[in-house]
């Protein structure tokens, strides 16, 4: 588990891309995959990290277009999480 642990912390490290953007495409291939632990994990740290709702409607709809159908109803519960952690 260390070694995945260091591998996702060394993914999601600001880069090129910055922690925001790689979270939310892990965010769109947790929607993709049908993944609802990654989507929970994913949309909370976007939370932290401040990602509007507007950045997380359009992710969604390009992970609902490669996805299909079944990722729509997996998009839905990740708007629901988003909406859920940002009460918090």
């Amino acid at each position: 588990m260390k070694a995945f642990h260091d591998l996702g912390h060394a993914a999601l490290a600001d880069g090129v891309l910055n922690r925001k953007t790689k979270e939310l495409i892990a965010l769109a291939l947790g929607v993709a995959s049908h993944c609802d632990a990654c989507i929970g994990f994913h949309v909370q740290a976007l939370v932290k990290l401040g990602a509007t709702r507007q950045e997380v409607d359009e992710t969604l709809a390009v992970a609902t277009y490669m996805g299909g159908g079944p990722s729509l109803m997996y998009a839905a519960a990740a708007v629901s999480a988003f909406d859920e952690f940002s009460r918090m």
